[in-house]
Parts: C-alpha cells; sequence; structure tokens
C-alpha cells in the first residue's frame, strides 16, 4: 500500500509562481472572470474541463489567491519532471486503476485546507463532444471533506502575444448526498457555459496549436 503523504503549501511553488505568472499574462493574454467566487481559506476543489496541456499552468498563474494542487499521473514522478511536479505540490494518481490512495491523500490535502485542482474528464477533450463524461473524483473528495466546489471552464486557443484564451470561474455547486446527482449538476454547469460561449466540440490534435 502507498504511503498517505501530507501535502502543504511547497516553496518551490512559491518561488516559482511570480514567473508562472508573468510568463503566461506576457504570452497568452488571457481572460480571466469570477475570480471574486475563490475563496480566500478553507477547502476549495475547482473543476473544469481540459483543452490542453497548458491549462494547469494557467489556473496556477490565475488563481493567485491560492495555492492549487493537482492530481497528476505517476508517471512523471520520476527523472527530471518529479522535481517539478513534487516541488509543485501535485498528488501522483494511477489513471490505469481506481486509485484510492490518490483519493485519500487529496482529502487529506482538502481537510488541511488547501486547494485540489482537478480535470474530471481524466484527460484533453479531443472527441467530437462539447465535453467528456466526468469521473467521480471532485464530488467524492468536496463532500467527504466538506469542500467548497467551484466549476471553471477554458475556452479559446492559446495564442502567442494575441487574447484568445479565456477562463472563467462559476458559481460554487452544492454537494448532495447523490453524489452521482451532484457530479451530473458539476458537469452541465461546464458543458452549458461552454455552449455559451460558442464551443460546440472537444479539441482536435490536428489543431493544437501548444
Amino acid at each position: 500500500m502507498k504511503k498517505k503523504i501530507k501535502y502543504n503549501d511547497r516553496w518551490f511553488y512559491r518561488i516559482v509562481k511570480p514567473l508562472v505568472v508573468f510568463l503566461i499574462y506576457f504570452l497568452f493574454r488571457p481572460t480571466v472572470k469570477g475570480k471574486e467566487k475563490i475563496p480566500m481559506d478553507g477547502p476549495l476543489v475547482l473543476a473544469g474541463n481540459h483543452t490542453k496541456f497548458l491549462d494547469p499552468v494557467m489556473l496556477v498563474a490565475t488563481v493567485k489567491k491560492r495555492q492549487v494542487h493537482f492530481l497528476a499521473k505517476e508517471e512523471l514522478f520520476s527523472g527530471l519532471s518529479n522535481i517539478i511536479v513534487w516541488g509543485m505540490g501535485a498528488i501522483p494518481v494511477n489513471r490505469k486503476t481506481h486509485d484510492h490512495q490518490a483519493l485519500e491523500n487529496a482529502i487529506d490535502a482538502l481537510q488541511n485546507n488547501l486547494c485540489i485542482g482537478i480535470f474530471p474528464e481524466g484527460t484533453i477533450n479531443r472527441t467530437d463532444d462539447v465535453i467528456m463524461p466526468f469521473k467521480m473524483g471532485a464530488v467524492k473528495m468536496s463532500q467527504e471533506a466538506k469542500a467548497t466546489l467551484i466549476p471553471f471552464t477554458i475556452t479559446g486557443q492559446y495564442k502567442l502575444f494575441r487574447k484568445g484564451i479565456e477562463l472563467e470561474f462559476l458559481d460554487p455547486i452544492e454537494i448532495e448526498e447523490d453524489l452521482e446527482k451532484t457530479n451530473e449538476k458539476l458537469m452541465e454547469a461546464v458543458k452549458n457555459k461552454l455552449i455559451e460561449k460558442g464551443q460546440t466540440h472537444g479539441t482536435k490534435r490536428k489543431n493544437d496549436r501548444v
């Protein structure tokens, strides 16, 4: 059994974040809406759609009040990338199995009033659908830790030195006893906002720019 890990704010994150903020805003000119909905403290889960590999970096740069801890595939926790993902406070997860230890570690982080960033689709959406089915992890950890659950959407394209990418934080989702119903509400909130913004399908690999 994997050892349960305590996740606290990491000094590496605090050092790297100003550089990340500068580069994201300098290179991509993001539009960010709804930042006022992010609480200053307390357990928090941010859950939204996944468009490009830069999405986690975008969240790090735009969530200025909190350190965001991500669930990252365990393959990244080896070699040189281990220094980065571990230093940034990422939580390893085995995507090939139902990784209960990863969920426990995320809940433990939330119970220490930290913030978790998660993409419930599980991977970048390169399908013809607006959004892929959400896995249950976001609502499960929110219920267990009594965390605030805030959906977000990422729309547009990462265009160098031009505005094109937009991140919007939506109203919190109420956690109900019926977690499947809560998960549906979370997915619908994200999906409806994407449709409202004119997104009709996932990001095709051949169209990836970044």
